[in-house]
């Protein structure tokens, strides 16, 4: 666990910053300690560079927010946008370096003002940006989102994970008995109450996530044990197959 102060000197987040992400619920300590100190562990670091990389994007806190909390999430999409973000300001830089450079061993003014144009760079953050907020789920997640506190958030998030933890009581069967349909009803049902509507086009988008390696897996095999996600990809397949 670390500290605010901590947090703040390992990142360069302002302790002040830190405090407001955790106001608007943005960013919340993993606890806090009987005198009223943030603590941080791992996982909120991990939010708090997903956080950061995202404003690199320009994305405002609430769009942040909003992405990070909806249940598609892709966290390797992002790093992967963020990379080749990042190559496009570094390339820029070594331009404007290599010009200044020039000027410096040359000894007079080189009238190359290319270096400086950031077109290129504004419009990969556009289609970036297009790319997570540009549809009609997210618009409506957004919209659903901006009226809960920070508790209701965390609620909800908790009742999606016991959503797939009732998957793992199922998962030893088959992935197409009725038990199992009910509760991919259930799940459908779910998102699009507390997230955004969620077509049967859609659900079969993130069954596919569900059982990629990566977080999704994760959490969910961690909801209701090894074998949950992709349990839940196969029931959800059979769901869909079914109508």
């Amino acid at each position: 666990m670390k500290t605010v102060n901590e947090v703040s000197k390992l990142t360069g987040v302002s302790i002040r910053t830190l405090q407001y992400y955790d106001k608007i619920g943005l960013l919340t300590p993993a606890m806090r300690t009987e005198a009223g100190y943030r603590l941080y562990d791992d996982t909120a670091l991990e939010r708090l560079q997903q956080i950061l990389l995202f404003r690199e994007l320009e994305f405002s806190l609430s769009d942040i927010r909003a992405v990070l909390e909806a249940p598609d999430f892709d966290r390797k999409k992002a790093i992967t946008q963020q990379i080749e973000l990042l190559t496009l300001k570094k390339q820029r830089l070594e331009a404007i370096i290599g010009l200044a450079y020039k000027i410096r061993d040359k000894g007079e003014n080189i009238m190359d003002f290319n270096v400086f144009d950031t077109s290129k760079i504004e419009e990969y953050t556009k289609r970036a940006k297009a790319e997570w907020g540009d549809t009609k789920e997210y618009e409506e997640y957004t919209s659903k989102s901006s009226k809960r506190t920070k508790e209701d958030e965390k609620n909800i998030a908790a009742g999606l994970m016991a959503v797939f933890a009732d998957f793992g009581k199922l998962k030893d069967g088959s992935p197409d008995i009725p038990e199992a349909m009910e509760q991919v009803k259930r799940l459908q049902q779910y998102i699009t109450d507390n997230y955004y509507n969620c077509t049967d086009e859609m659900l079969m988008s993130l069954g596919q996530m569900y059982s990629a390696n990566g977080e999704f897996k994760e959490n969910i095999d961690k909801a209701g044990g090894i074998g949950t996600a992709d349990f839940v990809t196969k029931a959800i397949s059979a769901y869909i197959g079914n109508k």
